[in-house]
C-alpha cells in the first residue's frame, strides 16, 4: 500500500477513446448513444458506451491515452462497398447512356483489351481507394483484374477488402485462358491466406461468360481454401431470358445445379428472381450485393429487395463500378438511392426506411460478406472500423432523427474522417495512405491515353 498517495488505476489501457454527439453502433440492439464514446486498443473496439461511462471506465488508466473529442459529428461504421471494380476509376464516364451489352462489347471490353496492363490497375485502384475512403468507405469487396496489385494497393492504403481475381472465358488483360486465370487466382489465395486486412477471393465474371466447367472449377478452388467465390448473377433480363431459353432454367436455378452457390458466395446485383429462387438463395447462404445506382443507370430493373429480406437472405449494398455502369463509388449516395427505389416502386413510403437503409450499407453488407463477427457495427471484440460525419453543415441541421440525417442528408463531403483496423487513415478530409496529387495527375495521363485509343487515331 502506498502511504500519503492515491491507489494504483486498475482500469484496463487503451490507446484511444474517440467521443461524438451520437455514436451509432448497428450491434443488435441498434443503439444510438448521445454523447457517446468509444474505446479502442490495437487494432479492436475494446467497449462503446456514453463519453462519461467510458471515460469512468477508461480515462484514467497509467497508460497515455489519445482523445479525439468531435461533440459536432456522429462516430459510425465504416461503409461496406459489397460490389465494385476499384481500377474501373480510370474509365469513368467513358461510355454513358447505353444497354449493359452494348456497354461491355463496344466500349469497355474493347477499352480494357487496349488500356489494362499492371499499372493501369495499380492507378486506377489508388483512384477508386481515395475515392471510397474520403466518402466513408472502410471495406469493399471487388472483381477486376491483376486483383494481386489490388491488393497490394488496398494494404498500403490500410483499407479492407475482399478482392476476386477475374475468371473470364476469353483473352483478358492478365490470363488469356480461365485455366491460366484459375491458377493465378489459386496463387493469389494461397499469398493472402491469412492476410488481416485482405481476404482474398476467385471471381468467375458471371454465368454467360463462362462455360459449366470454368465455373465449377472456380467453385471447387474457393472451396478447397475456404474462400469466397464472388459472380454477377442475374443482372438483366436479357441473362435471365437467354438462361431459361437455353437451360429451362433460372441463371439462379442454374448456378444452384451446378454447385456453384454451395458455399461462401457473394452475388452481385440479383434483379431477375424468380419465386423459387429466393428459396435456393436463402438455401445456399448466398450474400446478395444490391447497387441501385448501377440497375438504374443501364435499366436493368429493380431488385426485390424487400422480398429478399422477407426470405432472410443477407443483402448489402455496392456502387458497381464507375465506368458507365455508375459514375462514382459514394456509399451516402447508395443509401438513398437504395430507399428511395424501393418506396417509388413499391408505391409505399414506408417501405426500407432510414434505419434499414443504413444497415445494408454496415452490419447487414458485412453478414453478406459472411464477414459480420468481424465488421459492420461498433461493438467490443470487432475490428476499430470507423467512420466520422461532421454535423457542422447547412445540410446538417437541425437534426431529429439520426438515421435520417445519414441517409437523406448528410453526404460523402461530410465525412471527416477514417479508421481502419484501428489506424487512422482519413484525418480532417486528407487522406493520410495515398498521394492524391500523384494520383490526379496520373488520372490525367490515363485520360488522355485511352481516350487517344478509343478515337482509332
Amino acid at each position: 500500500m502506498l502511504l500519503g498517495g492515491a491507489l494504483p488505476s486498475q482500469q484496463p489501457s487503451v490507446d484511444l477513446i474517440w467521443s461524438a454527439r451520437y455514436v451509432v453502433s448497428e450491434d443488435a440492439q441498434r443503439r444510438v448513444i448521445e454523447d457517446g464514446a468509444v474505446a479502442i486498443l490495437n487494432d479492436r473496439i475494446v467497449d462503446i458506451g456514453t463519453r462519461a461511462e467510458i471515460d469512468a471506465k477508461y480515462a484514467a488508466s497509467n497508460r497515455v491515452v489519445n482523445r479525439i473529442d468531435q461533440p459536432n459529428a456522429i462516430l459510425a461504421p465504416g461503409l461496406i462497398n459489397t460490389h465494385t471494380h476499384a481500377a474501373m476509376s480510370l474509365f469513368r464516364g467513358v461510355a454513358d447512356d447505353l444497354k449493359l451489352q452494348d456497354w461491355l462489347e463496344k466500349y469497355i471490353f474493347p477499352a480494357e483489351a487496349k488500356n489494362v496492363d499492371r499499372e493501369f490497375v495499380r492507378w486506377g485502384t489508388r483512384l477508386g481507394l481515395l475515392e471510397m475512403a474520403l466518402s466513408g468507405t472502410t471495406t469493399f469487396a471487388d472483381m477486376y483484374y491483376f486483383e494481386e496489385t489490388v491488393a497490394e494497393e488496398t494494404k498500403k492504403a490500410g483499407m479492407r477488402g475482399m478482392l476476386g481475381q477475374t475468371v473470364i472465358g476469353f483473352p483478358a488483360p492478365d490470363y488469356k485462358t480461365p485455366e491460366a486465370a484459375l491458377a493465378g487466382a489459386e496463387t493469389f489465395i494461397k499469398a493472402y491466406a491469412n492476410d488481416p486486412l485482405i481476404v482474398p477471393a476467385v471471381a468467375p465474371h458471371a454465368i454467360y461468360t463462362n462455360s459449366d466447367d470454368t465455373l465449377q472449377a472456380a467453385r471447387t478452388l474457393a472451396d478447397r481454401y475456404g474462400k469466397p467465390l464472388i459472380i454477377h448473377l442475374a443482372e438483366t433480363k436479357t441473362e435471365f431470358d437467354e438462361s431459361v431459353q437455353k437451360r429451362k432454367k433460372t441463371p439462379t436455378a442454374a448456378l444452384a445445379d451446378l454447385g456453384v452457390l454451395e458455399g461462401w458466395t457473394l452475388a452481385a446485383h440479383a434483379v431477375w428472381l424468380d419465386p423459387a429462387d429466393f428459396g435456393i438463395l436463402r438455401a445456399a447462404g448466398t450474400g446478395i450485393s444490391h447497387c441501385p445506382s448501377s440497375n438504374m443507370k443501364l435499366a436493368s430493373g429493380v431488385a426485390q429487395v424487400l422480398k429478399m429480406m422477407k426470405a432472410g437472405i443477407p443483402v448489402g449494398l455496392g456502387t458497381d463500378g464507375v465506368a458507365g455502369s455508375n459514375n462514382d463509388v459514394d456509399m451516402m449516395e447508395e443509401m438513398d438511392l437504395a430507399a428511395k427505389l424501393q418506396k417509388v416502386t413499391s408505391g409505399d413510403p414506408t417501405a426500407l426506411p432510414a434505419d434499414q437503409a443504413f444497415a445494408m450499407a454496415t452490419i447487414m453488407g458485412a453478414q453478406a460478406l459472411r464477414m459480420g463477427d468481424q465488421i459492420g457495427s461498433l461493438e467490443a471484440g470487432k475490428r476499430a472500423d470507423i467512420i466520422s460525419i461532421r454535423l457542422d453543415a447547412p445540410n446538417a441541421a437541425p437534426l431529429y432523427n439520426v438515421y435520417s440525417q445519414l441517409v437523406y442528408s448528410l453526404k460523402a463531403s461530410d465525412v471527416g474522417d477514417v479508421m481502419v483496423n484501428g489506424k487512422m487513415i482519413v484525418r480532417n478530409r486528407r487522406m493520410l495512405t495515398i498521394d492524391d496529387k500523384a494520383v490526379m495527375a496520373k488520372a490525367e495521363e490515363y485520360r488522355a491515353k485511352v481516350a487517344k485509343s478509343l478515337s482509332g487515331n
